[in-house]
This record gives structure tokens, C-alpha cells and sequence, in this order.
């Protein structure tokens, strides 16, 4: 048990994190869980799919070597995984009468990715044990949130605008990039040093999701 609410924190305190920011609207609890558990389902499975056939197809990939490393992290994982999550914003949330706003497209995304991040972290910390957890509480978790933050900002812009296929595939590319670069610095790690390259990428993802939350705060349709 002690493992599971390890596991569970930290993704419960960025989900109330993220919900006490929408200031001025709040979505209804119902369809939070619901995309929640999208995520923590959908989007675990297909990307569970593709990365295993990917490994099966081209096991060079598993090699140290730093170019298979790099389409590794940023097309086998970050490009899948984002990609995953990608689909149920723009296939159930975008199309929810409840996605009022810019700021809902944060939102939304935030709660695939916390879906996503629950299941992963409950298997890591069960699987290697409460360091493991500990560990992936300040890192990973918080990781996904961003990836969420930044393809949620750009989503919720192309919600209510003319160009929503450039928009909402920005939101992607960028949460790729970002994942991509994250999980890139950690898998070469046998470069002596090069990890802290993902503590970086980590922080300038923390930094423009705190901007992205305020501007659309700024620019919330329902502030007085």
C-alpha cells in the first residue's frame, strides 16, 4: 500500500494542481476522471503496441549507440507515447461541449498525461521499489505534466481558431521535442555527465509551462 500512495502522490498533487489554476471556469469532475482513466488505458496500450512492435522491427535500437538512441527516445518513445495522448484531446476532449475555453485544452491534456504517468509509475516503483518511486516523483512525473502542459497549450488556441490542424500539431511536435530530448540525455547515460541534460530540458519545460498557464489565465474568456 505504502507503495501504491507513493506511486499515486505525485500525480494527485499536480492534478490539483493544474485544476485549482483554471481559475475562472472549472470542468466537471466526471470528465476529468474519464480522460484520466483514457489515458491511464488508451493511451498506455497503444503506445505499449507500437513501442513493442518498433523493438521487434528494429532491434538495433536497444544498441549504445547514439544515433539509434536518438530515434529511439524522440520517434519510438516521445513521437508514440505524446502521439497517444495527442489522439484522445483532439478526438474526445476538443470535441466536448465542456471545452469552453484555451485554458481546457491544459487541462485536458494534463489528465492524459497523469493517466499515462499513474499507470507508468505505479509499474516502475512496484517493479524497482520505492527509490525508484521516490525518485521518478521529481523527475518523471512532473515531466509528463509539462509534456501535457505544453501540447495542452496550443490545443486550446487551435480549439478556437481558423488554423486548428497547424495548432493543435504544434502541441505535439513540442511535447515530442521535449520528451524527446528528456528521454535522449537519460539514455545515453553511459556519456559520463550527459544526464544532466535532461534535468535541463526538464527545468525549461517547468519554466514555459508556468508561462503558458498564466497567458491563458490572462486570457480566459470567463475572468471578470
Amino acid at each position: 500500500m505504502n507503495l501504491l500512495l507513493l506511486a499515486i502522490a505525485p500525480v494527485t498533487i499536480i492534478i490539483l494542481y493544474i485544476y485549482f489554476k483554471d481559475k475562472y471556469e472549472k470542468e466537471p469532475v466526471t470528465i476529468l476522471v474519464k480522460t484520466f482513466l483514457l489515458g491511464a488505458t488508451v493511451s498506455v496500450t497503444l503506445t505499449f503496441a507500437i513501442g513493442y512492435a518498433a523493438t521487434l522491427l528494429f532491434p538495433e535500437l536497444n544498441s549504445k549507440d547514439i544515433f539509434h538512441q536518438f530515434l529511439k527516445a524522440f520517434v519510438v518513445v516521445a513521437l508514440v507515447e505524446e502521439f497517444s495522448k495527442y489522439l484522445i484531446v483532439r478526438f474526445y476532449s476538443q470535441k466536448n461541449k465542456e471545452f469552453n475555453e484555451p485554458f481546457d485544452g491544459i487541462v485536458y491534456a494534463v489528465m492524459v498525461s497523469m493517466g499515462f504517468a499513474a499507470l507508468e509509475n505505479v509499474i516502475y516503483t512496484f517493479q524497482y521499489g520505492a527509490g525508484t518511486g521516490l525518485i521518478r516523483a521529481f523527475t518523471a512525473v512532473p515531466a509528463h505534466a509539462t509534456f501535457g502542459i505544453l501540447m495542452g497549450y496550443f490545443m486550446g488556441k487551435a480549439k478556437f481558431s481558423k488554423n486548428r490542424v497547424q495548432l493543435n500539431l504544434i502541441g505535439l511536435l513540442l511535447a515530442t521535442i521535449f520528451h524527446g530530448a528528456y528521454d535522449f540525455f537519460l539514455f545515453i547515460n553511459f556519456i559520463p555527465g550527459i544526464s544532466i541534460g535532461a534535468f535541463i530540458s526538464l527545468i525549461i519545460g517547468i519554466v514555459l509551462s508556468r508561462k503558458a498557464i498564466k497567458k491563458h489565465q490572462d486570457n480566459s474568456v470567463f475572468k471578470l
